[in-house]
């Protein structure tokens, strides 16, 4: 699970979502995500077999990759709500292309998360979202690790889907 590698292309076909899908939508971002998303024309664009893009009034908001819903890493209103490790800058270009995110690499847990919760990826200089991933350990368990991989990157700067709405 996550979207590895680039694309060939930036461009991506779309198709409006029905007023009913968007109703499910909706539901399920405020559910799974705990947000509001303004109601508005909603787009879909397919990147792969199971990933896929939802843009809200043309601003690529949300992600499904296989059945979870996530918010793209331009949807800064849903990441500075959700926890984050912070990583050293060495760290850096590997987690921009794709790699998960190790422990030794971690300078700082910011908020509280258990094990498979979304956890936003920010680096130590600028504090940039670079990836959005998936704890594998609760943040209490990654704030005493001291080697393996803590965080699974499912979507990351650089990525098809990043080079699809950049």
């Amino acid at each position: 699970m996550g979207v590895r590698g680039r694309m060939g292309t930036s461009r991506v076909r779309r198709r409006f979502l029905k007023a009913r899908e968007v109703r499910l939508l909706l539901r399920e971002a405020r559910s799974q995500l705990g947000v509001e998303i303004p109601l508005g024309r909603v787009e879909e664009g397919r990147i792969s077999e199971d990933v896929r893009l939802f843009f809200v009034e043309e601003r690529p908001l949300l992600l499904r990759i296989g059945g979870r819903l996530l918010p793209t890493l331009l949807y800064r209103e849903v990441l500075e709500h959700l926890p984050a490790v912070v990583v050293d800058m060495g760290a850096v270009p590997y987690i921009c292309r794709g790699a998960d995110v190790m422990a030794p690499g971690i300078t700082e847990v910011k908020g509280e998360f258990e094990k498979d919760e979304l956890v936003v990826v920010r680096d130590e200089r600028y504090g940039k979202a670079l990836a959005l991933g998936l704890s594998l350990f609760s943040s209490a368990e990654v704030r005493e690790m001291r080697k393996g991989k803590a965080i699974k990157n499912l979507h990351y700067v650089g990525d098809e889907v990043w080079d699809a709405y950049k």
